[in-house]
Order: structure tokens, then C-alpha cells, then sequence
């Protein structure tokens, strides 16, 4: 399974590493030394850490772009695999982001796909459907 450092575990949450140290010395995330000593998370305990933020998060403040993609990549934790016999669906959680996929349920094998694994959700369409909601 998956060790993330505190370092790493910081940067997925998008917070500082003090903060996440202070939470594993709270108690509200467990961690454990890895072979140098350093202290380390187990990715399906952050993976289900980030759910549980990201559930209680307020909406970030959109910041202004600068430069734009046609290609839009997050980076985050798989947080749930559901497999059939033929598809597969994928939630991650990227930030105060929820990514959800569906592929073939070999492709998920294939990438080893699991809670607590680090993946990359590359995200390209050709449609976008934008709404407005009613006016009050």
C-alpha cells in the first residue's frame, strides 16, 4: 500500500507541513516511521482524511488565470474503486475537488487502482455545458 511523508500528505491537502503535523500530533491523522526514520501516512487513511476536508470545505476563492490549457491536470488521491465485470468507476479526490471516471474495468487493473494511490486526473473535452442558475 501507498506511504505518503508529511511533506507530500501537505501538498495533496494543500496545506503546510506544520499543519499536518499538527494534526498526526492531535491525533487526527495517524502516521508511522518508515525505514529512514522519517514519519510517514498510509494512503487509504489520507485518502479518507481528504474526503472528510474536502466534505467540510468552504469554496476556495477562485484565483484569476493567467495563462490557460487545453489540458487540465489534478493530482490527487484515489478515494474509492468500484469494479464489474467490464467498467470501472474511479473517485479521486483532488484538493477540494471530487474527480470521478469511468474506464474499463482492465485499464483500472492495469494502473493498479485502489484507495490511497496517488493518480493524475487529466480532464479534455471538446463539449463543456456551462449553466446559469435563475436570478432571484
Amino acid at each position: 500500500m501507498a506511504r505518503y511523508r508529511i511533506r507530500q500528505a501537505a501538498e495533496l491537502l494543500g496545506v503546510s507541513d506544520d499543519t499536518v503535523r499538527r494534526w498526526a500530533d492531535a491525533g487526527r491523522l495517524a502516521t508511522s516511521p518508515d525505514g529512514s526514520g522519517r514519519q510517514t501516512i498510509e494512503g487509504a487513511d489520507l485518502a479518507e482524511f481528504a474526503e472528510g476536508l474536502a466534505a467540510g470545505a468552504e469554496r476556495p476563492v477562485p484565483r484569476p488565470v493567467v495563462s490557460e490549457s487545453a489540458r487540465n491536470r489534478f493530482t490527487g488521491l484515489v478515494t474509492k474503486v468500484t469494479r464489474d465485470t467490464v467498467m470501472a468507476q474511479v473517485e479521486m479526490q483532488a484538493g477540494p475537488h471530487r474527480i470521478v471516471s469511468l474506464m474499463s474495468r482492465e485499464a483500472a487493473d492495469e494502473l493498479a487502482l485502489e484507495p490511497g494511490v496517488l493518480a493524475v486526473a487529466s480532464v479534455k473535452s471538446t463539449h463543456v455545458v456551462v449553466e446559469v442558475p435563475a436570478s432571484d
